[in-house]
């Protein structure tokens, strides 16, 4: 999951209040799992009528509607809830760019960042188990360590290299 799907300025909770603003349970509808709509279904109409009954209603029904919402979501996503989260939290740089992309239109920023990140991680991985190999001859301590570090390089790569080449629209809600 994105680590911001569960805040108050993540994508579930703007669609939501896209929703509830528009009165248009379609804007938050592709949020949720399918057999999670009958239950948000529920909860708009609910909130729509105490949306009618005051500011103080009003709030609770809207923040009773994001928590129901991201709930379903992250069950979507075989995730537990936890809360909602506040807004404006590091998510580090790679949301804002995958972000930027889509809205954008270019990948290129996103490609930079992910190839910088990866290229740093494969140098400091590998210069680490080289950094090992030079004393592995010495005792068997040292051996384990530098074979530690080599198959954890390995072993590494190859799970970063599934998750690259994994079918980009997979029947799973793993986003």
């Amino acid at each position: 999951m994105p680590p911001h799907c569960d805040s108050l300025d993540g994508p579930v909770v703007t669609a939501a209040r896209k929703a509830l603003e528009g009165r248009d349970i379609d804007q938050i509808l592709p949020y949720v799992p399918e057999e999670g709509e009958p239950e948000v279904r529920e909860a708009f109409s609910l909130t729509a009528k105490a949306r009618t009954l005051g500011r103080e209603a009003q709030e609770v029904a809207d923040r009773w509607f994001f928590e129901t919402v991201v709930r379903v979501h992250r069950a979507g996503e075989g995730a537990p809830f936890t809360g909602l989260k506040p807004a404006g939290l590091n998510v580090g740089p790679v949301i804002p760019a995958a972000e930027h992309a889509l809205d954008a239109g270019s990948a290129d920023e996103l490609t930079g960042i992910l190839c910088g990140i990866i290229r740093e991680q494969v140098e400091e991985r590998h210069g680490r188990a080289m950094a090992l190999k030079e004393h592995a001859t010495e005792e068997v301590a040292a051996a384990r360590a530098y074979v530690e570090a080599s198959l954890g390089l390995q072993v590494w790569a190859h799970h970063l290299y599934k998750q690259a080449i994994a079918v980009p629209h997979a029947p799973t809600r793993r986003w």
